[in-house]
């Protein structure tokens, strides 16, 4: 059986962690990236054959750069990347410093699209490989004092569903994983972001005073159970393009699905009379 190796980032804790691990407890071999690489050197010295621990923050294009160009030197090539890397800011809309959302941009989106543009050359040459993009709930289902994260998830949704599209036909593959809330400690680093603002005491101020008494019992999610799935996600014969994880991830994509249907189908009589007259049979989509 032909080892396939992973590029992953944000590999140093919660779920990126431990899908490296299930990877290699698989047999595959796993680059496994992250800015700091204290712990993904630990887990390279458990798997020496088969791991390699490099440092990448995904906003630096000379780490991107070095980081697949190591992976091409040490195993010849990358068949999965997941871009994992991922922050959070909360508040308002207009609480959030556009210095953190606009950081939050730079790692959640246009980090993932750098990385996977560098991958693509290789995995054309070869003609196969698959993009494993992390996602989120929020990413399709958005909640006040999220707004900032859940709109680079949104971006990233977008950028993956045209992705497949361009990339199938040569044999590639990209798909969406949108998992709920998993024990990561994403609660501890987490932060707010600039000074509240009364009249939003209801709404985001509310989601605000709820982070201070988080625990993890309030998070159903577990991280080795979503590396087993994402792992069989990425290697099936057939890859879906959407992978929900998670119960509470389930439930709200399931309401968002529910509200856009309502919506559509209220808005249908609209949606029709806004044509010129009989021009619906030449639409260009």
């Amino acid at each position: 059986m032909t080892r396939k190796t992973w590029l992953i980032t944000g590999a140093s804790s919660g779920l990126g962690k431990a899908l490296a691990e299930y990877v290699l407890e698989q047999g595959d071999q796993v680059v496994a990236t992250a800015s700091s690489t204290r712990a993904t050197s630990e887990l390279a010295a458990r798997y020496p054959q088969t791991a390699l621990a490099v440092p990448l923050d995904v906003t630096d294009p000379r780490q991107r750069a070095e980081g697949v160009r190591a992976a091409e030197e040490r195993f010849g090539g990358i068949d999965v990347l997941v871009n994992n890397a991922a922050i959070d800011f909360i508040g308002a809309l207009e609480e959030q410093e556009e210095t953190d959302y606009r950081r939050l941009f730079e790692v959640n989106f246009f980090g993932a699209v750098a990385l996977t543009r560098a991958v693509l050359p290789g995995m054309r040459r070869r003609g196969s490989g698959t993009v494993v993009n992390v996602s989120s709930m929020d990413g399709l289902a958005s909640l006040p004092a999220n707004g900032y994260y859940s709109s680079s998830k949104f971006a990233l949704e977008g950028f993956t569903e045209a992705l497949w599209q361009e990339i199938e036909p040569l044999g590639l593959h990209a798909m969406i994983i949108q998992p709920g809330s998993f024990r990561t400690g994403i609660e501890n680093r987490t932060r707010a972001s600039g000074p509240a603002i009364e009249d939003y005491a209801a709404t985001a101020g509310a989601f605000r005073g709820m982070m201070g008494s988080l625990t993890p019992e309030m998070f159903p999610g577990d991280p080795d159970k979503a590396a087993e799935a994402i792992y069989n996600a990425a290697t099936a014969p057939e890859p879906r393009h959407w992978v929900v994880l998670g119960s509470d991830a389930q439930r709200r994509i399931g309401v968002k699905l529910d509200q856009l249907r309502a919506e559509f189908d209220a808005g249908k009589d609209v949606a029709y009379s806004t044509d010129f007259p009989g021009s619906a049979e030449n639409a260009v989509l």
